[in-house]
C-alpha cells in the first residue's frame, strides 16, 4: 500500500517507516525536522530510510495546512499514519504553545487533509499519558481520561476528541494508538533510557525521582511497530468500523530502579544514583492492558527488557564512539 507517514524523521517514525518499506509498502515521509532535539540524529535516521527505492521525504510542517498539501500534492494514498508531535511531558510545562500548535492544530490538518484527500483513513499516535493519575490498573482504553497531569497528556486527548469529531462530521474513519513508554535504537536524547545509559558510560549521576517509587511500562519500539503497521492493515480491511483507539504497551510494569539495574548488566558498570523529588506533570505508574489490542490487532510483545536494553546499549555505544557511521539500523 501507499503510505503518507508524519514524523518520519522521528523515533517510532522511523522505525514504522522502516517496517512498512522492508515489507513492501510505498512510503512517503513528512517531518519538519524541529530542534527539539539532534536535528544530526534525525537526518541519520532519514538517510537510512533513504535506502529504499520507494521511500520519498518532503520536509513540512504538519500543524501547515498549506505545506501538508504541498507534500501530498496530487498523489493517492491508501492510509495516513500520523505519527509528528511534540513529544515530552517536562517540556510541554515551558513551552505549551509549541504543543497546542503541533499536538492540536497538527491534527485538524491531517484531518482535513483526509477529508480534502477522498477520506483517506487515519492511524494516529495518542500516549499513555492521557491516563492522568489513574490509580486503576491496568489502564484500559475505557478508563476515564479527562483528568490530565500535564500540558501534553491533554493536548494527546485533544487529538482523540478530535479525531473522535471528524469521524461524526466527516466520516472519516482512524484508530488512535496509546504508546507506552518507547525504547529502543535510535531513541530519543530526551528520554530515560539515553539519559541513563549515557550517565552510567561516563560515570556520572543519574536523577532518580520520586526517591525510584516509578513504575513504566517499557515497550520495546520494534514491538510498537509491529502495532502500528496491524493498526493501519486493519482499518484498510475495515475502513468503515467504529472508529477504536488500543493501548500499546508491553502489560509488564518495570521498577525505575530495576531499569537502570538492566542497563547496569548491559554495559557492565555500576550507576551513580541522585535521589530527587517527583516533577510536577510525572506519573508514578503506567500499566498497559492490552487485551483489546491483542484481540483486533493480534498484538503480543515479544521483546523482553533485558534483551531491548542489550540492544540498545550496544547501538548507543556506537552512535557515540568512532563507529558512529554504521551504527546499525
Amino acid at each position: 500500500m501507499k503510505i503518507f507517514l508524519t514524523g518520519a524523521a522521528g523515533f517510532i517514525g522511523y522505525h514504522a517507516a522502516r517496517r512498512f518499506l522492508e515489507r513492501g509498502d510505498t512510503v512517503l515521509g513528512v517531518d519538519n525536522l524541529s530542534d527539539y532535539y539532534s536535528v544530526e540524529l534525525k537526518k541519520a535516521r532519514l538517510e537510512r530510510l533513504a535506502a529504499f527505492d520507494r521511500f520519498r521525504f518532503v520536509a513540512a510542517d504538519v500543524a501547515e495546512p498549506a505545506q501538508l498539501s504541498g507534500a501530498a500534492g496530487a498523489e493517492g494514498f491508501d492510509a495516513i499514519v500520523h505519527l509528528a508531535a511534540q513529544a515530552g511531558v517536562r517540556f510541554s510545562l515551558e513551552n505549551p504553545f509549541t504543543y497546542v500548535q503541533t499536538n492540536v492544530a497538527g491534527q485538524v490538518a491531517i484531518f482535513d487533509l483526509a477529508v480534502r484527500s477522498g477520506r483517506i483513513p487515519i492511524v494516529y499516535a495518542s500516549s499513555s499519558s492521557v491516563y492522568g493519575a489513574n490509580e486503576k490498573i491496568p489502564f484500559a482504553e475505557d478508563d476515564r481520561v479527562d483528568r490530565p497531569v500535564s500540558v501534553y497528556a491533554a493536548t494527546k486527548r485533544a487529538g482523540e476528541l478530535l479525531a473522535h469529531a471528524y469521524r461524526e462530521t466527516c466520516g472519516i474513519a482512524s484508530t488512535g494508538l496509546r504508546f507506552f513508554t518507547v525504547y529502543g535504537r535510535y531513541g530519543r536524547p530526551d528520554m530515560a533510557p539515553w539519559l541513563f545509559t549515557d550517565a552510567v558510560l561516563k560515570g556520572d549521576p543519574i536523577q532518580v525521582f520520586n526517591n525510584g517509587e516509578m513504575e513504566r511500562d517499557f515497550t520495546h519500539v520494534s514491538d510498537i511497530v509491529a502495532g502500528v503497521v496491524a493498526a493501519a492493515d486493519r482499518i484498510l480491511a475495515q475502513p468503515d468500523a467504529t472508529e477504536a483507539i488500543y493501548n500499546l504497551g508491553n502489560n509488564r510494569p518495570v521498577r525505575l530502579l530495576d531499569f537502570i539495574a538492566a542497563i547496569e548488566r548491559a554495559t557492565g558498570r555500576a550507576a551513580r544514583l541522585e535521589m530527587r523529588p517527583k516533577p510536577a506533570g510525572d506519573v508514578v505508574r503506567t500499566f498497559a492492558d492490552i487485551s483489546r489490542a491483542a484481540r483486533d490487532l493480534g498484538f503480543r510483545p515479544a521483546v523482553a527488557l533485558d534483551e531491548g536494553i542489550a540492544d540498545f546499549v550496544a547501538w548507543f555505544r556506537a552512535w557515540n564512539g568512532p563507529g558512529k557511521a554504521s551504527a546499525g539500523a
